[in-house]
């Protein structure tokens, strides 16, 4: 039989039940603004009934307060999670493809491409073909010249600032997750602790680690799991402590309990240099054990991934092709081991296209990585007369012998694939540059052809546009013997050969040095045919004899026309080392215009203007120079193009999935956040059961005053 007190208790445990609720009720108004923060509420459940072995069977003993929860549901968390790493990632890509955007902007008020070009191929030419041989005119021509070299230059430069702009950023990212992970393990440590105890919740703490969550998924894509830790002692009986995990980057571990794996970053020296174009010290993440992360992992998302994107994205076109031949060379006293890639993509094939670095990079050999020092384009041509592209790299030394390499390239490599740097199919920096150095290569080339075609008076024409030397005070001077006669060509094997070569030596140097955009099936027989000439006038020739000739498989062998570029390369003077950054125009031109070419024939009138005629045609005539189907001076509408396309993508996706992100926030806080009107009808609830609760503590007050005090014993 239950205490005549069982009322009171009963009554007891009501009030402390709506006290609770009143208090939990007072926490989320006082919250009602706090980020991140949870709406919280009582949980209840009617106490174990007592047995009182009277007819009514048990008695009620009151009501049990279990616990004070969160009310958050995991489904929204994780959704929105997702939906920020997109938010994050085209937000990124939103604001730097509208920087570039506005370094390609010709707008009236900018010198843009249009407007400089225009000025050389309209304004500028037109003057020169009205006064061919005018000096004054010359000048002015020139430095139209000039001004679109200084155009490339610009935009180069503005791209290789954002490139450090952007290598920056990562850098905070990845300090910024840094610190997101060490506050995460800190707070999984301080949930566990309190929550070991018993029923209690870590509610504050649970919402301060998932507002950790919501800033991390903008940085990075993530993927938690919280499970419970069994009870070594009893593993029937699950343990209060949980283990929480955080991976991100498509599955890699941030955090796992009390601890988090740390990330750096590191510079990359000149030796890992990817393309040609990238400015130094980009940055390579690791971890804290040395082991690399993976900026490249498809699944990857967030901020990070945008960034990434835009500093390395070159439209899928890197280095790729398979070993077909592992040799050695001596340089000095050191072998160096070297390495055939043959390429079939339409970027490696033509050089003008290619971003391989000039001075030496990272190439990995069917999954190991291998410094090498330079590398030598090849093409030739095979038993079907189809041309052969390749390049052979050149490896950079063991360390034993002062070199990079941990290990000798072995043999096993023949057959594997080779790539330089990573496929991104992302337009970043790097492809923007590609595509202006391709078209800076390509008219350079073509206009030089032309001027060296013709003369001004009765002095052949010289190149007007170059690149600057990078290292050295001075400029690249441009050699083309493509055009050349047999006779001109053992007249240059004859110089050689009183220089101290052997025959057969002068006639392979002397057609080292081509003009790889002409090369040609024809061009290639042209080659074996100079190399198979017969010596015959002894007396023009004096130091040349019939019976040193090669024979038709050495000739065609030494046919194969080859472009060598790096570190300790002599002879790099070759178009490949244009670039935008280094696009000017020749000092010998600037310092005497007259020397600029108007005429094809030196017999000619010096008003001629035939040449001039030519180079106008250069600007609108595809079959004198195509780039990427259109045209010289449409090279503004291909960039912005896809510049713009690019642009308004990232614009539209942002916005887009900006609203998904409010969509399921809305949801979220529709079921976790505080409503005022709903706390303001639960305090009237809570407020009316703690006072029926303290009405019935009262009467039964009175009861055991009757009882007690004036019932008489």
């Amino acid at each position: 039989m239950p205490s005549q007190f069982f009322g009171l208790n009963i009554a007891y445990t009501g009030l402390l039940a709506s006290n609770a609720s009143l208090n939990t009720t007072s926490n989320n108004i006082a919250n009602v603004q706090t980020l991140g923060y949870s709406r919280q509420q009582v949980t209840q459940e009617a106490a174990n009934a007592i047995r009182v072995f009277q007819t009514y069977g048990c008695a009620g003993a009151g009501v049990d307060v279990l616990s004070i929860e969160r009310i958050r549901d995991q489904f929204y968390d994780s959704r929105y999670w997702v939906n920020n790493a997109k938010v994050g990632d085209y937000g990124q890509k939103q604001y730097y493809m509208q920087q570039i955007e506005d370094y390609f902007d010709d707008n009236g008020q900018n010198a843009g491409f249009k407007t400089v070009f225009d000025q050389l191929m309209i304004t500028g030419l037109q003057a020169w073909m009205d006064n061919a041989d005018d000096n004054s005119v010359k000048k002015q021509f020139v430095g139209y010249a000039g001004s679109l070299t200084d155009y490339f230059n610009g935009v180069a430069g503005n791209l290789e600032k954002l490139q450090k702009d952007v290598n920056q950023e990562i850098k905070v990212k990845i300090d910024e997750i840094n610190s997101i992970a060490s506050e995460i393990a800190t707070l999984n440590k301080q949930i566990n602790t309190i929550e070991l105890s018993g029923n209690m919740k870590a509610n504050e703490l649970r919402d301060r680690r998932e507002l950790l969550l919501d800033q991390l998924s903008e940085v990075v894509d993530v993927e938690i799991s919280e499970t419970s830790l069994m009870d070594p002692n009893n593993p029937t009986r699950e343990g209060q402590a949980h283990r929480f995990i955080v991976k991100i980057a498509g599955g890699q571990v941030l955090v796992d309990g009390n601890e988090y794996n740390r990330m750096e970053c590191v510079a990359r020296t000149t030796d890992q240099k990817v393309n040609q174009t990238d400015v130094d010290g980009l940055y390579d993440v690791y971890w804290a054990n040395g082991s690399k992360f993976n900026l490249y992992n498809a699944s990857m998302g967030g901020a990070l991934r945008g960034l990434v994107d835009m500093r390395d994205g070159n439209n899928s076109e890197y280095f790729t092709g398979n070993v077909t031949e592992v040799g050695t060379v001596q340089d000095g006293q050191i072998t160096k081991d070297t390495v055939t890639v043959e390429v079939g993509r339409h970027y490696l094939t033509d050089l003008n296209k290619c971003n391989l670095s000039e001075n030496g990079g990272v190439i990995n050999l069917g999954g190991k990585e291998y410094y090498y020092d330079s590398w030598t384009y090849s093409v030739r041509y095979d038993a079907k007369g189809e041309p052969v592209y390749s390049y052979t790299f050149t490896m950079s030394a063991t360390k034993q012998d002062g070199g990079l390499n941990d290990r000798r390239v072995t043999n096993d490599r023949v057959g594997k694939n080779a790539t330089v740097g990573t496929d991104l199919s992302y337009q970043g920096v790097p492809y923007y540059m590609m595509q202006m150095n391709e078209w800076v290569r390509t008219f350079s080339q073509k206009f030089n052809d032309i001027l060296r075609s013709g003369y001004s008076g009765t002095t052949p024409g010289i190149d007007l546009f170059t690149g600057d030397m990078v290292t050295e005070n001075g400029q690249y001077v441009f050699e083309d013997h493509s055009g050349e006669t047999v006779e001109e060509y053992l007249a240059r094997v004859n110089t050689m050969v009183a220089n101290g070569m052997t025959e057969k030596e002068a006639r392979i140097e002397a057609l080292k040095t081509y003009r790889y955009d002409k090369e040609s099936k024809e061009a290639y027989k042209d080659r074996v045919d100079k190399l198979m000439a017969q010596v015959t006038d002894a007396a023009k020739y004096p130091n040349l004899t019939p019976g040193n000739e090669l024979t038709q498989a050495e000739a065609e062998e030494a046919a194969v026309l080859s472009v060598s570029v790096g570190k300790n390369v002599t002879g790099n003077d070759n178009y490949y080392l244009v670039t935008g950054k280094n696009f000017n125009v020749s000092s010998t031109m600037e310092n005497d215009p007259s020397l600029l070419a108007n005429k094809k024939k030196a017999e000619d009138g010096v008003e001629n203007n035939d040449l001039i005629s030519e180079i106008k045609d250069l600007a609108t005539n595809k079959g004198k120079m195509s780039f990427r189907g259109s045209s010289a001076s449409e090279f503004l509408q291909c960039i912005l193009a896809d510049v713009a396309l690019n642009a308004r993508r990232a614009e539209t996706f942002y916005k887009s999935y900006c609203d998904i992100a409010y969509s399921i926030d809305s949801q979220r806080l529709s079921i976790s956040g505080v409503d005022e009107d709903e706390e303001a009808v639960n305090l009237v609830r809570y407020q009316n059961g703690y006072n029926l609760a303290s009405k019935m503590i009262q009467t039964l007050s009175e009861i055991y005053d009757r009882l007690i005090l004036q019932t008489g014993v």
